[in-house]
């Protein structure tokens, strides 16, 4: 299970990585730039189509992709007769766009995985089912029974337990009426709950189940959103704190320091957390699943976040490239001066190199860290 768990994983790695690169590919073709390579991996081919004017395939190594869109920087030489369709010559916003769209598509990858979760796989929820009434509790004395489902509290009907029982803690000890589904049929039983001096609230007295609740479309996309949000947000805070945990990842790696869960985790380390998840004893299947896709989720908002950070030769790189290259024309145009040339990012590879070495030796330290002294969540 756990080798299942592993390579499930890489598979929705490579599948976020296509969809990453088709967001790309399908802003440049809808703006007319002119793409001509569309790969999944890197190093020798492996596999290819060509259709248009783009070549469709594998290679050899499975560490990401690429779209290759033409006439990046003004050194490019372009077709003669297609100068037209360079990615350098498009407008401010039509290139942010086009950059911008493999993040949004990690986002979305993100929202759909995490909506996947509450509509279809379901989450553990507090349900109305009633498995135990208390002695001498409001409950029994109402006449409340093992088996019973609390339909509707007062005439609202429950449909969300944690959130619908409130009404007990908040009746001051007045009547309620519980409607109630008992043998497949609606009973109504009137009570009157009770204060509970050491918890400081109105209770009725019964025990319901933890059970897998799915929640309706809108619900999904309403809860959706706000996991989505809370990912987001978690994800800015770790790219904040990212420099200041790399002292202690080397700790972690070259010394007997235990790995910290929330610290940085690399890819080897998330398939393995991965395979955990899915072979663990300690979930049911339908947790499995979630954990898994909520891990894949989250990866997604990461990587998405990380590829708009403004350095080359990430997205977010270029990104700020092309808005530097707007605001030197907004302010030449304040002097009535012409448009000036756009900045060659050619002109930027030192910066380029040392931003992709200080990756690359950060990715070594990880690939260890994760081998030799691997996260473990205790799942």
């Amino acid at each position: 299970m756990q080798f299942l768990g592993i390579l499930a994983f890489v598979v929705a790695l490579l599948l976020s990585v296509m969809v990453h690169e088709f967001g790309h590919y399908i802003t440049a073709k809808r703006f007319d730039m002119k793409v001509t390579e569309f790969f999944l991996g890197f190093g020798k081919r492996i596999w290819s189509f060509t259709k248009g004017e783009t070549e469709f395939g594998i290679k050899a190594i499975p560490a990401g992709g690429y779209c290759r869109i033409e006439g990046m920087t003004p050194r490019d030489e372009m077709p003669e007769g297609e100068e037209s369709r360079a990615f350098y010559g498009a407008t401010t916003t039509r290139k942010l766009i086009v950059l911008g769209a493999g993040s949004t598509a990690h986002f979305i990858i993100g929202f759909v995985l995490i909506f996947s979760i509450f509509f279809g796989v379901g989450v553990n929820a507090l349900l109305s089912d009633v498995t135990k009434v208390a002695p001498n509790s409001a409950a029994a004395a109402a006449g409340f029974q093992p088996g019973d489902k609390i339909i509707a509290i007062d005439g609202d009907q429950v449909t969300d337990w944690y959130q619908d029982s409130q009404a007990i803690a908040a009746s001051e000890g007045n009547e309620l009426t519980f409607t109630v589904l008992r043998d497949g049929q609606e009973i109504s039983i009137t009570a009157a709950p009770t204060y509970l001096t050491s918890e400081k609230r109105y209770i009725l007295g019964v025990v319901t189940k933890i059970g897998i609740k799915r929640e309706g479309l809108l619900t999904s996309v309403k809860e959706s959103g706000r996991a989505t949000a809370v990912l987001t947000r978690e994800s800015v805070k770790a790219l904040i704190s990212l420099p200041t945990k790399i002292p202690q990842l080397i700790r972690q790696t070259f010394g007997d320091e235990k790995r910290d869960p929330n610290g940085l985790v690399g890819i080897v380390g998330a398939a393995r957390v991965s395979g955990d998840a899915v072979s663990s004893n300690k979930l049911n299947n339908t947790e499995r699943l979630g954990t898994f896709l909520l891990l894949i989720a989250s990866l997604n908002i990461f990587v998405g976040l990380f590829n708009l950070l403004p350095l080359l030769p990430l997205d977010g790189g270029h990104m700020a490239v092309a808005i530097a290259d707007e605001i030197r024309a907004f302010f030449a145009r304040l002097r009535g001066r012409p448009r000036p040339a756009g900045i060659d990012v050619n002109v930027l590879t030192p910066v380029t190199m040392t931003v992709f070495a200080v990756l690359v030796v950060l990715t070594a330290i990880l690939l260890i860290a994760d081998i030799l002294n691997p996260v473990s969540l205790n799942l």
